[in-house]
């Protein structure tokens, strides 16, 4: 990609948020999550599950109890669809005019709701893609997996910006988008030889002394509703997707654009989409991955779009919790912005030593610092170049 796709025109249907699942090393269910943000109670723990006495790191982010990728996912699905008061097993035979120009039976996922999944790409990406499609099909009636998303670390914020489209334009009233990621031999080495693990075992994102990243478990589910379709079935709305934007940069294959340019495109696109002003945005969970170079680069990228209310803008990383779960981060962090909504305690940015003069945010370093943001943003980036924004509106 190489820039981002324009505004919708004419479109009257807005995309909301009516259910949330969550598997994460700070437990199950998203309010174990969100607890742990709130407080900034990090999860990092010595490596088990494989032998890390060789690498330089040996920490990560757990699942507290082991468990199979395509089940975290499965548990994650059925987390969400139940909050959303679906039926179980019958979404496949939904009615095609829940809504003025929905045409549930004949869009790109065929019949039923699009499942739209994003993971690792590996050896075991067909398999764990079977398995949750026959999953999500026996529990929850859906016609199977519409598409996998293996974009590296905005996989899931592409997925979430394509359900939030297909919503938007009438395609579809529901979208579910589901993602995985279980910390692993291969990646945990690649990650370490590449020097990209912090070597003194926290992640402090925009932090001085930062060293890089953790890595870290998840499986996350949301379900992405047309607004007049969650009203017409009495489903609570937790958030409005308000905007969206994504872009390339291809700056080079690892290093982040130093000044953020394309990273401030794909906000910019998400504010303009949404029609909303740069200093009406409350809270930003900033990418943050406690590199010195991707940290430093997302600074001047906040800066370029949001000027001098970037100086009162909080922002935090609330992978400095949880870790990052790669394909899985976006929609995991999506619903940790979905949650600060509803609750109004902002993330704290953990494991910080002190200032980084080339930063200058306003971090949410203690906390729970509450507070009540009518729209929160939420950004993520990935190895050459790409970038997502996803624009969060309360309900």
């Amino acid at each position: 990609m190489t820039g981002h796709a324009p505004p919708v025109a004419g479109a009257a249907v807005r995309p909301v948020v009516t259910g949330v699942g969550v598997l994460s090393a700070a437990g199950t269910g998203l309010g174990a999550l969100a607890e742990a943000a709130a407080h900034g109670k990090t999860a990092f723990t010595t490596v088990t599950r494989f032998d890390v006495s060789a690498r330089r790191t040996t920490r990560a982010a757990l699942l507290p109890e082991p468990t199979e990728l395509a089940e975290a996912v499965l548990d994650a699905v059925d987390q969400a669809c139940r909050q959303a008061g679906l039926p179980a097993g019958a979404t496949e035979h939904a009615d095609p005019t829940e809504y003025a120009g929905a045409t549930e039976h004949a869009g790109p996922g065929g019949p039923g709701m699009p499942v739209l999944l994003a993971l690792h790409s590996d050896l075991r990406t067909r398999a764990v893609t079977t398995a949750v499609a026959a999953g999500a099909a026996a529990a929850w009636g859906v016609p199977g997996v519409t598409r996998v998303y293996t974009g590296a670390c905005v996989a899931a914020g592409t997925a979430v910006a394509d359900a939030a489209a297909l919503v938007a334009t009438g395609r579809h009233p529901r979208v579910l988008v589901a993602a995985g990621h279980l910390v692993e031999p291969g990646v945990f080495a690649a990650f370490d030889a590449g020097r990209a693990l912090s070597r003194d075992g926290e992640l402090r994102p925009f932090s001085a002394g930062r060293t890089g990243t953790l890595l870290g478990d998840a499986a996350a589910a949301v379900l992405v509703e047309a607004e007049p379709a969650a009203e017409r079935r009495g489903a609570t709305v937790l958030a409005r997707l308000a905007g969206w934007g994504r872009t390339g940069d291809a700056h080079h294959v690892c290093r982040p654009e130093p000044d953020g340019e394309g990273a401030a495109r794909a906000v910019h696109a998400a504010l303009a989409r949404a029609g909303v002003g740069p200093a009406e945005i409350g809270y930003v969970n900033a990418n943050g991955t406690g590199s010195p170079l991707a940290d430093r680069a997302e600074a001047s990228a906040l800066r370029r779009v949001f000027g001098a209310h970037a100086e009162r803008l909080p922002v935090s990383s609330s992978k400095s919790v949880h870790g990052h779960a790669l394909e899985a981060s976006a929609l995991l962090e999506l619903a940790v912005t979905v949650a600060t909504l509803g609750d109004g305690r902002l993330p704290v940015n953990a494991g910080w030593l002190g200032p980084d003069p080339d930063v200058g945010l306003d971090l949410v370093l203690d906390g729970p610092r509450s507070a009540r943001p009518r729209y929160a943003l939420t950004l993520n980036s990935a190895f050459g170049g790409a970038n997502t924004a996803l624009l969060v509106a309360a309900p």
